[in-house]
């Protein structure tokens, strides 16, 4: 048998064939089998850290070998570790037979919670033949055999009044798994802001977690709120490492908020086995703490948000979490917040054991442009100058790429104080400048489209041309960092901007191949309007909120120039960048084009390039490939509804093939090894399919030429 360092050695698993067991506890549901309610015996001996260092490493140079030739390789965490490289070394799956994968089973979740879920975004974790995932619109935890399938157990917690009123609903995007080689446990937040952990054997909660496995995540967070109607949540999942689970917050859209106070999204760290609160880090300081005088006149006090609603990053080693900070209250006004106002939109880095803060760096001073740090850092190599560096990127939703070293916070290519363009809302507080990164060749360190010009407009005719210059000419428009404006009917209507602020880059972020020292990101490239208005009487306290002022009679607010959209493609694309020389590799158009744009009147006799599709893209990437689902559907090779999960080679960007979906990508693909089989599976779900698993795998034949 092949060991697995850190845990205890498990001899042969039996099989059993005893029908399930149902039950209910305190008005929890649970599904096991017998197999599962009974501890499995464990027998042989744990690998102690006092194995010489050289006697290790041969050990594990044989663990991989044997892991990738024919035994089993792990998921375990949502981005495949904890740097969230996304990668995985299995090679069975590659450009030669990817066409030839078929589907291994499909698990739905349409059962799971009071209605169907169609927007599924959870990446399952793989432990050992066993799948874990959250599903279903009331957040349920599922245990599936990997190779087949099948549900071995399920819990639910009905939250009642206050899941109903959580600001993050439906299944998130997953959970997390801690071991000690003695005891496995799944770890998740629930919608109504509860940390849980289970018995990854059992599905029971862990009763000496908590309060019979619960921690209320509503308390012990240094402010006052409800329990039930408290604005915070979370989709992300917690991080766990060295025996301490991180826990983030997440609030309800800023664009109209209802006032200018709001639940502070603290980050705080928990006992894994107690679930005792060890440290909370204060995302808006209090007096005394620093950073507290970026914000102007005792703003600190009713400000809320700063919540770390993406994934985050951990360096076990180094004992650092990496923190992506979202904005304060106010996405598009902040004149109830002035200054630079520390922590929001900054990456943190804190000591894993107490929460002290390490570094920092702020990405936008005073943010109106809704462009929170929205996905895990990625833990990654630079080689620069000969010398490795231990580092930090981080995509974001302006797709700006920021690299620093992950140990000091210093960046490891140049940011540079850009002055930009300043604004006149009334009431507003402006930064005059805002950081930049460059790349390897001094320029903006982007990976795709930024600001809105003339140029940026589509071209496919020059009549389009024309009508678009037409339309935008009711709008502000300039480079990126081009401030709101207030919304008037005789103009502006609002500042366009690109990228929106739904990215860019969103929340499934990007992923790394360790082996060339790639970062590979999605990147969706739309334009939106942003304008100011104030708020109707009884609907905020703000003194101006996102809105549009009166159209003229027969205009129309929508960003298009008959039925096409107003920018030039593409309009989602992939991109290679190179760490260590600082550049883009390629950019290619992900997805094919729309039917809308391909069957237009206007283009009838045009040969259109592909032009991608906008969307949230998670990729993977494994040894021989780069994969990525199209995230919306339209037009496949057989005509059939659908969409297409993509290969692409990973030096060009050249596809390599594609296979059917059903229904578009929502949460990221993953890859796991078990038997000898390698299997991806992403979670799949859209307008009138509910939430699915679909599980691919090759036939024998396939793996026989392959290898």
């Amino acid at each position: 048998m092949v060991p697995r360092f850190g845990e205890w050695l498990c001899g042969p698993e039996p099989r059993y064939s005893t029908p399930s067991d149902c039950w209910l506890l305190d008005g929890v549901a649970f599904i096991n089998n017998a197999e599962d309610i009974c501890e499995r015996r464990r027998r042989l001996v744990q690998i102690t850290t006092r194995v010489a260092a050289s006697a290790m490493a041969l050990l594990c140079t044989v663990w991989l070998n044997a892991q990738r030739q024919g035994g089993s390789v792990n998921w375990a965490s949502y981005g495949g570790d904890l740097g969230h490289q996304r990668y995985s070394p299995l090679a069975q799956i590659d450009a030669g037979n990817f066409n030839a994968l078929e589907v291994a089973w499909r698990f739905g979740t349409a059962n799971l919670g009071p209605r169907p879920e169609y927007e599924f975004e959870a990446t399952p974790l793989v432990i050992d033949g066993m799948m874990y995932s959250t599903a279903g619109s009331r957040r349920a935890v599922v245990a599936i055999e990997a190779t087949t399938g099948e549900l071995r157990w399920m819990y639910s917690l009905d939250e009642g009044p206050r899941g109903a009123a959580a600001p993050r609903q439906l299944s998130g995007r997953g959970l997390s798994y801690w071991t000690d080689g003695r005891e496995r446990r799944i770890v998740y937040v629930t919608p109504g802001y509860q940390l849980i952990a289970l018995d990854a054997t059992t599905g029971r909660p862990v009763t000496t977690f908590g309060v019979r496995g619960i921690v209320d995540l509503k308390k012990e967070d240094d402010q006052v709120m409800d329990l039930v109607t408290g604005e915070i949540g979370l989709h992300a999942t917690p991080a766990i490492a060295n025996d301490v689970i991180v826990v983030g917050a997440a609030h309800l859209s800023g664009a109209d908020p209802k006032s200018r106070r709001n639940e502070k999204g603290f980050v705080r760290g928990y006992d894994v086995r107690t679930g005792k609160r060890l440290w909370i880090f204060h995302t808006i300081p209090t007096p005394g703490e620093f950073g507290n005088d970026t914000w102007e006149k005792d703003s600190w006090a009713y400000t809320g948000n700063t919540g770390v609603w993406a994934q985050m990053s951990i360096d076990k080693d180094l004992g650092l979490a990496y923190l992506p900070v979202e904005m304060a209250t106010g996405d598009y006004y902040g004149g109830h917040r002035p200054g630079n106002n520390l922590f929001a939109e900054s990456l943190v880095a804190v000591e894993l054991k107490t929460g002290k803060r390490k570094w920092h760096y702020q990405f936008i001073h005073h943010g109106m442009w809704d462009w929170d740090l929205p996905c895990a850092p990625i833990l990654v190599d630079v080689v620069r100058n000969g010398r490795t560096i231990k580092a930090v990127a981080q995509p974001t939703k302006q797709s700006f790429l920021y690299v620093f070293d992950r140990a000091t916070g210093e960046p490891i290519w140049p940011i540079v104080e850009r002055v930009v363009p300043q604004g006149d809302v009334p009431g507003e507080w402006y930064s005059p400048t805002q950081p930049v990164p460059l790349n390897g060749a001094g320029g903006p360190f982007s990976y795709d489209v930024q600001g809105v010009g003339i140029d940026d407009l589509i071209d496919f005719t020059p009549e389009l041309r024309a009508e678009a210059i037409a339309l935008v000419s009711k709008y502000k428009i300039g480079p990126i960092f081009t401030p709101p404006v207030m919304s008037r009917t005789d103009g502006p209507l609002a500042t366009l901007i690109r990228p929106t602020n739904t990215g860019g880059t969103n929340w499934p972020g990007g992923s790394y191949d360790p082996e060339t020292r790639t970062l590979y990101v999605a990147s969706s490239s739309q334009i939106a309007a942003i304008g100011l208005m104030p708020p109707k009487a009884g609907q905020s306290d703000m003194n101006l909120i996102r809105g549009m002022a009166p159209l003229a009679q027969g205009a129309s607010a929508r960003l298009e120039v008959r039925g096409l959209p107003i920018s030039k493609p593409p309009y989602g694309i992939i991109a290679a960048v190179s760490l260590d020389r600082g550049e883009v590799m390629w950019r290619i158009a992900h997805g094919e084009t729309p039917d809308n744009v391909r069957n237009h009147p206007a283009l009838k006799d045009r040969d259109l390039p592909r032009t991608g599709r906008p969307g949230y893209a998670g990729t993977l990437v494994t040894k021989t490939l780069l994969i990525a689902g199209e995230t919306s559907i339209g037009p496949t090779p057989t005509g059939r509804r659908g969409a297409m999960l993509r290969a692409y080679d990973k030096a060009s960007g050249q596809e390599r093939g594609a296979v059917y979906l059903p229904a578009p990508q929502e949460g990221s693909p993953m890859t796991y090894m078990v038997d000898g089989r390698q299997y991806v599976v992403l979670a799949i779900s859209g307008a009138g399919y509910p939430g699915e698993l679909i599980a691919f795998k090759l036939p024998e034949s396939a793996i026989r030429r392959s290898d």
